[in-house]
């Protein structure tokens, strides 16, 4: 399978919200980022539609400022990978994990795991 690894080890080739284009598309990811407790509620296409990685948007795991702290582009590039903050992420993303497994369908979350669930083995690559 092809990847495109962004800096925190997700796959953007198997994302949704990469991957999506229309309209429909992008509203069906609002909801599925909603029902992954992703976002508190449905948000906007606009605020929907993937810009990727950049400093001008809010990294909840604080990962975006910490590699251009590091000059580095990706998290693996640190002298102190892993760190307490990629920790952190990957006991996150385990609890996303598990409530993914919970709420979507099963294709939905076999694309989940393949987009965002394979981070610590990405990031070791």
């Amino acid at each position: 399978m092809e990847e495109r690894i962004t800096l925190c080890g997700d796959n953007c080739i198997a994302c949704p919200r990469y991957n999506a284009h229309s309209e429909e598309q992008l509203h069906k990811v609002a909801e599925l980022w909603y029902r992954a407790g992703w976002r508190n509620r449905i948000v906007s296409n606009e605020e929907m539609k993937c810009e990727g990685c950049a400093s001008r948007k809010q990294c909840t795991y604080q990962l975006v400022d910490c590699t251009e702290a590091h000059k580095v582009e990706k998290c693996n590039q640190c002298a102190e990978f892993p760190c307490e903050k990629i920790h952190r992420m990957l006991v996150r993303s385990a609890a996303y994990q598990k409530r993914c497994k919970e709420v979507c369908s099963g294709p939905e979350y076999d694309m989940l795991e393949k987009a965002f669930f394979d981070k610590e083995n990405n990031l070791r690559k």
